[in-house]
């Protein structure tokens, strides 16, 4: 088993290069347990561990199981490990939750008890900002305060609009795989809307949507649409971008557009129901 420094060190290096992971600690134990308070693992997306130890085949299934339903929906979890004499006497069976505590049957011989906190770590969300237009560049800065990883799409030429960002591509050649949620907007304000809407519309993401009119999106879809881009495409695009809260400044509309972006990332977070479109 590797120290807790070296484990922390992986947790550091994973951050880094934005993958998903989950960080298991034990924090409590009663009775004989293999692992004690301290221990830490890695736990990858499919289930795996990379670095770490938690204990034996006792608490490792209920933990893994809790550590990919985790990254999934973002949410810690709190696993009790117990006896089932001991969840028998507290009235909960294996797999309920009470009081935020989630609990597993032990049935190793030692009998004893162990509580697991497992922790999602996940990449940042990315908003991918396709131009360099005055919303653009506004959408970069507050994205960023935000907590997004701004990721700026635009000509060699246009970049230095960009004070500030997490990635630049040049041009529109947006990855295809992406580890987080992503984010997509086309401002490009008449500087390459086309080559720019048929990149954002190739790829898959969280939200899409282009800033302009709709007379202008009209048009746009007319044309590409023509030229091959499947009409299915358009379904999810919002045109234009934001909620219409009679912004008018580049600020403004940057304001709007992360305002709904932010609203579709939380649906179904902290309570909140599913809002209709």
């Amino acid at each position: 088993m590797k120290p807790a420094a070296d484990i922390l060190d992986l947790v550091s290096n994973l951050k880094a290069k934005g993958e998903a992971f989950v960080l298991a600690t034990v924090v409590r134990t009663v009775s004989v347990t293999a692992a004690k308070a301290g221990a830490k693992a890695v736990i990858r997306p499919d289930g795996t561990i990379s670095e770490g130890w938690i204990g034996g085949g006792c608490a490792r299934a209920a933990v893994l199981k809790a550590a990919r339903e985790a990254i999934a929906d973002g949410k810690p979890r709190l696993i009790s490990v117990q006896p089932e004499e001991l969840l028998e006497e507290q009235g909960v069976k294996p797999g309920e939750e009470k009081d935020g505590v989630r609990f597993a049957r032990n049935m190793c011989p030692s009998q004893g008890t162990m509580d697991v906190f497992v922790e999602p770590v996940l990449p940042k969300p990315q908003l991918i900002i396709c131009g360099s237009s005055p919303v653009a560049v506004a959408l970069a800065d507050l994205g960023r305060r935000l907590g997004f990883a701004a990721v700026i799409c635009a000509p060699a030429a246009e970049q230095s609009a960009f004070a500030e960002a997490d990635r630049r591509i040049e041009g529109y050649a947006l990855g295809v795989e992406s580890e987080g949620k992503r984010f997509v907007v086309v401002s490009t304000q008449g500087r390459g809307d086309e080559a720019a809407l048929r990149a954002a519309l190739s790829v898959e993401s969280d939200y899409v949507a282009f800033v302009g009119s709709r007379r202008k999106m009209a048009a746009l879809r007319a044309k590409l649409v023509a030229d091959g881009v499947a009409p299915e495409r358009f379904d999810a695009l919002r045109a234009p971008a934001g909620l219409d809260l009679g912004a008018i400044t580049p600020e403004e509309i940057a304001l709007t557009i992360l305002a709904e972006i932010v609203e579709i990332r939380r649906r179904g977070q902290r309570g909140l129901a599913d809002k209709p479109e």
